[in-house]
């Protein structure tokens, strides 16, 4: 199913997008303007796929409100979660995702998902014209780094039990709005490990 466009009142989208800039690094109205006059609003259906891997893809996009998850298929064909995008957010950077101009991972919808979306090129030209988006563009991407590498470390130097317990730290709730299995692969571990860790750890 492809996505469903909406379009959502210039000042809700906006203030959702001064929702995200600010979350992560705050811009003047001015520049959250710029990049709202360039964005587009689109919905997907929970399960729907936003980007298939391998296919091309030339998009920025703002998680204006629901749930996501990036994955790929290992070698005997099963589904590996990388990371979870949630309302607020902003998906893996474009120039971070793609080589060649096609998309490394698969993005789902793991709930019924509203995005902004702006073509890559465009918002690379205002990036280029503009400081205060610029700068917020290395955030994201610097977050994007800083998030990769805080995971590889904690699945090669922590116990199944702390990867949960930082899990729920770092994404607050999601264990109760999403299937398990999703989070148990996220944590390297079986969907029979993570439900007996959870019966061991109770907030």
């Amino acid at each position: 199913m492809s996505s469903i466009p909406q379009v959502f009142g210039r000042h809700k989208r906006l203030n959702m997008l001064s929702e995200i800039t600010n979350s992560i690094y705050p811009i003047s109205l001015s520049s959250i303007k710029a990049i709202e006059d360039l964005a587009t609003s689109s919905n997907f259906q929970k399960k729907e796929l936003i980007i298939r891997k391998g296919a091309h893809n030339k998009e920025e996009y703002f998680v204006l409100d629901g749930i996501i998850r990036s994955y790929i298929l290992n070698p005997q064909g099963v589904e590996v979660t990388i990371a979870f995008y949630c309302t607020n957010s902003v998906l893996t950077p474009h120039v971070a995702r793609n080589k060649e101009g096609r998309s490394q991972l698969f993005f789902q919808a793991l709930t019924d998902v509203k995005l902004a979306v702006v073509d890559a090129k465009e918002f690379e030209i205002l990036r280029s014209e503009n400081e205060e988006v610029r700068n917020f563009a290395f955030t994201v991407l610097q977050n994007e780094l800083l998030s990769k590498v805080s995971k590889e470390i904690g699945l090669a130097s922590l116990t199944a039990r702390d990867r949960l317990k930082r899990f729920r730290s770092e994404y607050h709730n999601l264990e109760n709005l999403i299937p398990h299995p999703y989070i148990a692969s996220y944590l390297g571990i079986t969907n029979i490990s993570l439900s007996r860790l959870r019966s061991e750890i109770r907030d």
